[in-house]
């Protein structure tokens, strides 16, 4: 047992040196847990950031001027004021997101109670300002209206008040969720990338061939990667939450580090294992790189850390169920979102663990048939 427990040690020293002679691997680990996780958390493609947006106003009345002053960043750029000749040649140029139209005599006809009509045109080719962007103006010209008339004419209070109070995340800084989700997805992706191009690595510099040779088992060499190449991961990604998420974002963990990073272990044992056994899919490092596509994207798109897994279809849901990366997002949020205890994500931890011993198995029958053939 002892000798093995060396064995095993002292190939994982041999993997962590190997990785250190790779300049390509350890940019990729630099990008990942620092520029990857800063970009995902501060560029917020899904937002409406600064939109360009142009206002005609024919009216020049008070209520006109309210609407005008009401659009101001982050959401929105400071309006163009142009003229109607120029909306089109704006639009098509791409200079402006959204022009709203504000006609003569509009503050005469709400006053009046007369049909008040105000026109707002879409660039509806930026598909994601243009759906999001056309629901604010909406809401910020019928604010304005609504408290312009009401002011005029009198307050008249609903009976039913509704206030909002956000949990987990008061002020509803989206930066807060979009580094720590990138960190979540990035520990199975790069332990992944890591242990497969260790085992192809080896294989196409021949010494492979000289493991075989030496009085190891294919146990102690597929668990010597694993701990090694999770323990780059490990320290990867505490480092990046201390340094990028904490310290430069400013970003609050709610829970417990450690029992996050217990967590975090526990898929290593079978996003490492899943890793190895790839390799002995492929023959080559360009093979491996597009089958680790054809895993990654469905792996990350499928398991709830951009999209609900609620709102997937019900047989995608059950099928999600085998993959740990699916109860890690859940136990990685709850643990860093909600500050949620071992008593709340237990079932998770078993979960993972069971995936991990069964991809384990399968890895190490795949690996062992892989050296025989070599042998």
């Amino acid at each position: 047992m002892r000798q093995s427990l060396s064995n095993i040690y002292r190939l994982g020293v041999k993997e962590l040196w190997s990785l250190w002679r790779d300049p390509v691997m350890l940019l990729l680990i630099l990008f990942v847990f620092t520029f990857a996780v800063y970009s995902s958390a501060t560029s917020m493609p899904d937002t409406l950031n600064n939109a360009p947006i142009a206002i005609v106003d024919e009216d020049q009345s008070p209520l006109s001027q309210r609407i005008v002053s009401a659009f101001y960043p982050p959401q929105f750029a400071r309006p163009a004021m142009i003229q109607r000749h120029e909306i089109d040649p704006g639009m098509d140029a791409g200079t402006y997101t959204f022009v709203l139209h504000i006609p003569s005599g509009f503050q005469r006809d709400v006053l009046a109670g007369r049909p008040a009509q105000i026109q707002l045109n879409t660039d509806a080719t930026r598909m994601t300002q243009a759906f999001t962007g056309s629901g604010y103006v909406q809401q910020i010209v019928i604010g304005e209206v609504s408290a312009f008339v009401n002011r005029n004419r009198g307050r008249a209070d609903l009976p039913v008040a509704l206030e909002m109070r956000a949990r987990f995340n008061p002020t509803l800084d989206k930066s807060w969720f979009g580094s720590l989700s990138q960190i979540i997805n990035m520990i199975a992706m790069l332990s992944i990338i890591l242990t497969g191009a260790a085992l192809i690595r080896e294989r196409e510099h021949g010494t492979i061939e000289h493991l075989l040779v030496m009085p190891v088992t294919p146990a102690e060499i597929m668990l010597s990667k694993v701990w090694s190449m999770g323990l780059v991961v490990l320290l990867a990604s505490a480092l990046s939450m201390a340094l990028v998420v904490r310290a430069v974002l400013g970003v609050p963990i709610a829970g417990s580090l450690i029992l996050f990073f217990t967590g975090a272990a526990l898929v290593l044992f079978a996003t490492t294992s899943m890793g190895i056994f790839m390799a002995t899919m492929a023959r080559n490092m360009p093979q491996f790189g597009m089958l680790t596509v054809l895993i990654l994207l469905p792996l990350q798109m499928l398991s709830g850390g951009n999209t609900p897994r609620e709102s997937m279809p019900e047989l995608v849901q059950n099928i999600m169920l085998a993959a740990p990366t699916t109860h890690f997002i859940e136990l990685g949020q709850a643990i860093l979102f909600r500050g949620a205890g071992l008593d709340v994500v237990w079932p998770r931890f078993l979960a993972i663990l069971v995936i991990g011993a069964v991809f384990f198995a399968i890895a190490l029958g795949r690996f062992r048939k892989t050296l025989a053939s070599m042998a």
